[in-house]
């Protein structure tokens, strides 16, 4: 750990690595690790809470008075009320995991009154550490990261999430992916938020979209991202997602254009967006449906569907 870093970020990085160790340890004998089913498609494994315990234990020994938001344990542990409160998710990407898929990560932000001040995202699998403190830039082990330059969606490679869990709804999603998919150079779905947000920090890719996330999904990435130079919001563009459930990060040029492809499947769209949003849906399941054609019903969420997380298990 640098002793040029915030003291707190220090603390984060030494809980991000005993977690990445315990992650490490049982990634030699996976079969082994014992699964549970949060609901379908959505697990948690014994690494998850003994990760999530150790980044806890971590930084409450060194901040006995800070909150703590986590994936697993929520609000239970930490001061109540706080206005540093620590957000943590022990196990970003816990479906690779449990397949040998190295892709996965810790993630832990601080947020002081409700903004991200301190973020750190490891990969254990390739000792990568991405740090940020807010006003001090962002780095990938010590090495200060900068967005991508690319400026023309053609060029760019996007990352996003794919829906995944009954109730999500398959068709809007569709759309959005081809909307997006015809003007890139590619299209990637890694399993890990976090590190989809990381990854457009260090410019290997130049946009990150997704819906369902949780605030630990994107605490910690989202200033690793503006850190480095980029921009990160809701669909609509607005900054305050945090815990809006859509968002949209990229390098100032590509997140503009992201925006405007995105816009209309924001749940903040107008009602003319969403109607011929749900129109142009209906088409793609029908394509003998008429233009004006009611379709009120089409591409609102599924019974169940609100308030439920499609982020990466």
């Amino acid at each position: 750990m640098s002793s040029n870093q915030h003291p707190m970020l220090n603390v984060a990085v030494k809980a991000a690595r005993a977690a990445g160790a315990i992650i490490n340890r049982a990634a030699l004998d996976v079969e082994s690790v014992r699964i549970s089913q949060k609901q379908v498609n959505d697990f948690v494994t014994e690494v998850d809470h003994a990760s999530e315990q150790a980044i806890i234990e971590t930084l409450l020994q060194a901040y006995p008075d800070h909150g703590i938001w986590a994936e697993e344990s929520g609000r239970e542990h930490g001061r109540a009320g706080a206005d540093h409160v620590w957000v943590i998710d022990p196990l970003d990407g816990t479906t690779n995991f449990i397949h040998g898929f190295p892709v996965y990560c810790v993630s832990i932000a601080l947020l002081v009154k409700g903004r991200v001040e301190q973020a750190v995202v490891y990969d254990p699998t390739r000792n990568d550490l991405f740090t940020a403190t807010r006003g001090r830039g962002a780095f990938l082990n010590d090495r200060r990261l900068r967005v991508s330059k690319r400026t023309q969606l053609k060029d760019s490679l996007v990352s996003t999430g794919f829906p995944f869990r009954p109730g999500d709804n398959f068709n809007v999603y569709l759309r959005m992916m081809s909307d997006v998919m015809q003007r890139t150079a590619g299209l990637r779905r890694p399993g890990a938020a976090a590190l989809d947000l990381a990854y457009v920090a260090a410019g290997f890719t130049e946009g990150f979209f997704e819906t369902g996330l949780s605030p630990w999904d994107v605490a910690a990435g989202s200033l690793l991202v503006t850190e480095a130079g980029g921009l990160i919001g809701n669909f609509t563009g607005e900054s305050d997602f945090l815990e809006q459930r859509e968002c949209v990060a990229g390098n100032p040029r590509i997140y503009g254009q992201l925006v405007g492809l995105l816009k209309k499947y924001s749940k903040f769209a107008t009602a003319g967006e969403k109607a011929e949003l749900r129109q142009n849906t209906l088409r793609l399941v029908d394509p003998e449906t008429k233009p004006g054609t009611q379709v009120e019903e089409a591409g609102k969420p599924e019974a169940g569907e609100a308030g439920k997380p499609e982020a990466e298990a």
